[in-house]
């Protein structure tokens, strides 16, 4: 019995990983390539999700706001005519004269009126 405590005892004193000084440095070399790794995905992150998404939201606002009466939109699927702009609606004209009410933050798409492409095609000339 002392014999198998002996070998129990040796085998639990002796260390299961290497050590000296291999060990921090391996440590080491890991957190850094974790850092790498870590700047990488939000280099990636940044540069093919958030900053397209900015440059279109930016886009979209400067949309938004000049448009003025006259100018066909669409919102959430809804197509109408601007019949008045204000702070942060607009009132529009759907068919046969029904309106509505809609936030600029819905409207997805602007049309400059045909009376703005008129000028614009004699001004080229």
């Amino acid at each position: 019995m002392n014999k198998k405590f002996f070998v129990l005892a040796s085998a639990l004193s002796t260390p299961l990983f290497a050590e000296g000084e291999a060990a921090p440095a391996a440590a080491q070399s890991s957190m850094i390539q974790t850092f790498i790794m870590i700047a990488v995905a939000l280099a990636f992150f940044y540069f093919i999700l958030w900053r397209p998404e900015q440059k279109k939201r930016k886009a979209l606002e400067q949309v938004r706001g000049s448009m003025k009466k006259g100018d066909k939109i669409t919102a959430m699927g809804i197509v109408g005519t601007i019949v008045k702009v204000q702070d942060k609606t607009v009132i529009i004209s759907l068919y046969e004269g029904a309106k509505m009410e809609l936030l600029k933050a819905a409207i997805t798409d602007v049309q400059a009126s045909s009376d703005e492409k008129v000028v614009e095609a004699t001004d080229i000339r």
